[in-house]
């Protein structure tokens, strides 16, 4: 399928459209979706395609994960989390998960920003380094 700056340029419109004070508003999502499958003119799954794609990496930027070995006490979870959005902004989804095989240490990701301090990390450029 073929995206031509056309599809990219309505794309983009719709997606605009979609955000509202700087965050990503789910029923518009969903509401321009549905129009736009209703009125299916030409080129709509190619539009469908470059706008979910949008919608997925603007959900991708507003969501980090949290993964420890062991399971976060409630006031460190706290810590992490208004630091993470006085660092990120507010409206960041937070997920905590458990990892044994991280040994120790913390693991975030928002986004495409990765943070790793743990001790596999480390074991793994230690290796690399032998």
């Amino acid at each position: 399928m073929k995206i031509t700056k056309k599809i990219r340029r309505e794309a983009r419109q719709l997606f605009r459209l979609c955000s509202v004070n700087g965050s990503l508003d789910e029923d518009r999502v969903r509401q321009i979706v549905a129009r736009v499958i209703q009125g299916k003119g030409r080129g709509y799954l190619a539009l469908l395609a470059e706008f979910t794609r949008r919608v997925r990496l603007a959900r991708a930027e507003h969501t980090a994960e949290v993964a420890t070995a062991v399971p976060l006490p409630a006031d460190l979870r706290n810590m992490v989390q208004s630091r993470l959005e006085k660092a990120y902004g507010r409206g960041l989804f937070i997920q905590f998960a458990e990892r044994p095989q991280l040994i120790g240490g913390m693991r975030v990701q928002v986004g495409s920003d990765v943070y790793d301090g743990t001790v596999l990390a480390e074991l793994a450029k230690l290796e690399e380094s032998l």
